[in-house]
């Protein structure tokens, strides 16, 4: 049974930081693409960025290069999305995923149930 569950979420102002966490049941943990969607209100999902199986690579979402890191404890069966200088356009429900080997990252195989990040102006 795979589940995803995101935590962290909440009410920010604008240029704060908040750091998203995921703990994932995934098996074997180190063999999946990790990363994260977000969906906006009344808009579509989209990409955020993700976190190669070992953790050695990243790819961004070029709305968040430079101000995100995401990170993840293969130990611990977490990843996590780190955002600095958030912005109101940034409010959204953030979603974990997960895609198997040789799966494509636009097509996440699993999903979580996502948290909520409001950021204030």
């Amino acid at each position: 049974q795979v589940q995803l569950v995101e935590s962290g979420g909440g009410l920010i102002q604008a240029g704060g930081s908040l750091r998203l966490s995921c703990r994932a049941s995934l098996r074997p943990f180190s063999y999946f693409t990790l990363g994260w969607y977000r969906q906006a209100p009344g808009k579509e999902r989209e990409f955020v960025g993700i976190s190669s199986w070992n953790g050695g690579a990243t790819y961004y979402a070029d709305s968040m290069k430079g101000r995100s890191t995401i990170s993840r404890d293969n130990a611990e069966n977490t990843v996590s999305l780190e955002m600095d200088n958030l912005k109101p356009d940034d409010t959204a429900v953030y979603y974990c995923i997960a895609v198997k080997m040789y799966g494509n990252y636009l097509q996440p195989d699993y999903w979580g149930q996502g948290t909520q990040v409001t950021v204030s102006s």
